[in-house]
């Protein structure tokens, strides 16, 4: 602590000033308090310091608007933080000034900032890896299904089809296994960050309506949806790869009977989501596992099987990031319930509106052409393989250049298909947008990528276009082509 009169000269300073600067009290005394300030902060000081004697306004310790300084008897500098405070005594006024070497707290803030960007560049560093890897292993596999719905509609023997047959299981399975260990290392390196929002539940019970209506058909299951117009907030895309997990857990494991989907209001402030089936059912042994990866419940480890146990660790780590509660019960032979708790959204909501198509039905067009643009020779080659089997005409292109480049030459393009990671950090979105521009219209769009990052969430709606994850099947590729070309 140092007292200084309004000329500048210290009148007091505590042992802790001696020890703080190196000077012995006597040098002190009487000296000009600029003597403890680096010379190139001087007369800044001198000038600060007439300031504050006029206004005279108490200054807290931490609210420096400069990064301050102190010079000891030795030369060298340490950071420091000041307070000030004026008092009147015998007809003159002074200035208590007291002084904190901050050196260490400032290397403990550098540190931590240091260790948080790290974590930063390490995060960044594992999403743009797992984005890769994403892309990279489903590849090929989209290569081969393309290359299998080509050869299916070749001239094959018996023997040739059962061959077909397990050669397209085994590329299912593997799509399979490579998407849940995908999703579980995204979450593990927090690469997956929630993105929280109000969204009404109907939406999402629709869109697995649709989705898993078929597969529950071909079981002979009835797959039964409560209509919910309740509101919630979360994040709707992860909310609804839990509760789409858990509906494919239900068919998976049920043989007979129903797989039920609803919404109910047990406490305020919250919506209940279950999903109730009335399949194999889980041991009471055996439910502290069901989580676990690969863990399948009551088969042996090497039968064959829709699965690989991963879909309800990929639930568990997605509950735990949002902050959720799920519950399960279960009896032997008689099926399971899960149910997931969410936070009610505090305002009521309509149900979202459906993204007009603007694209009236027509008939499809004969020898529709169609561009390509893929910048793997092997999906490449694969896709127009297929697309010229089933008979429509195609271009296909690697890069942004080479498709502007050709409709400048030939604008009668009918449907675009596009992969959204192109070489040199092109983008399919580009490729859309600059193609729209050059031929004037809304050209069509195919958007595939094997990219299930959040940067897929976040791509503007778009009525003329429609994203595809791979790997896609054949069928699947060719059904949205005939449905594409079918409007205008």
């Amino acid at each position: 602590m140092l007292i200084v009169d309004s000329a500048g000269i210290i009148r007091f300073a505590n042992e802790s000033v001696k020890a703080l600067f190196g000077h012995a009290h006597d040098e002190l005394i009487g000296c000009g308090v600029e003597a403890l300030i680096p010379e190139r902060f001087r007369a800044r000081h001198v000038i600060y310091r007439e300031q504050f004697s006029r206004s005279r306004k108490t200054r807290a310790m931490g609210n420096d608007r400069l990064d301050l300084f102190g010079l000891r008897a030795d030369g060298t500098e340490f950071p420091a933080e000041i307070s000030l405070k004026s008092v009147h005594c015998d007809s003159e006024w002074f200035v208590v000034a007291a002084i904190r070497d901050v050196t260490h707290r400032l290397m403990v803030e550098r540190q931590l900032q240091e260790a948080r960007s790290q974590a930063e560049r390490s995060d960044l560093a594992k999403s743009r890896f797992l984005a890769t890897a994403s892309h990279d292993l489903r590849q090929p596999l989209q290569t081969l299904a393309l290359v299998s719905g080509t050869l299916r509609r070749t001239s094959m023997d018996a023997t040739q089809r059962a061959a077909l047959a397990q050669h397209e299981q085994a590329i299912a399975s593997m799509s399979r296994l490579v998407n849940g260990l995908l999703d579980i290392s995204k979450l593990e390196s927090g690469a997956v960050k929630p993105n929280p929002s109000d969204f009404v539940l109907s939406t999402l019970f629709e869109e697995l309506r649709s989705e898993f209506a078929g597969l529950a058909e071909s079981k002979g299951l009835v797959l039964d949806v409560t209509p919910c117009e309740d509101a919630v907030r979360s994040d709707p895309s992860l909310v609804g790869q839990i509760v789409r997990n858990l509906v494919s857990n239900a068919i998976r494991y049920t043989r007979q009977g129903c797989v039920a989907l609803r919404c109910l209001h047990e406490y305020p402030g919250f919506v209940r989501i279950e999903v109730h089936d009335t399949g194999i059912g889980i041991a009471a042994d055996q439910l502290g596992y069901i989580y676990d990866e690969f863990f399948q419940v009551g088969g042996p480890h090497n039968r064959a099987r829709e699965g690989y146990g991963l879909g309800l660790s990929i639930v568990r780590r997605l509950v735990t990031l949002l902050g959720l509660k799920l519950e399960v019960q279960s009896e032997v032979g008689r099926g399971s319930l899960f149910a997931l708790t969410l936070p009610a959204s505090d305002g009521a909501m309509s149900p979202q509106p459906q993204v007009e198509s603007h694209l009236a039905p027509k008939s499809a067009p004969i020898q529709a052409h169609i561009l390509l643009v893929e910048d793997d020779p092997g999906v490449r080659n694969a896709t127009q393989m297929l697309l010229r089997t089933e008979g429509y005409r195609v271009t296909a292109l690697s890069s942004v250049a080479d498709a502007l480049e050709h409709v400048r030459r030939d604008g009668d393009i009918d449907l675009l298909v596009t992969d959204y990671h192109l070489g040199d950090g092109e983008l399919g979105t580009q490729v859309i947008t600059g193609l729209r521009e050059a031929l004037g219209r809304p050209l069509r769009a195919v958007l595939m990528t094997g990219d299930t990052s959040s940067a897929m969430r976040k791509l503007p709606a778009d009525p003329f276009m429609r994203l595809v994850s791979k790997p896609v099947n054949a069928e699947e590729l060719l059904d949205l082509l005939r449905t594409m070309l079918a409007v205008e």
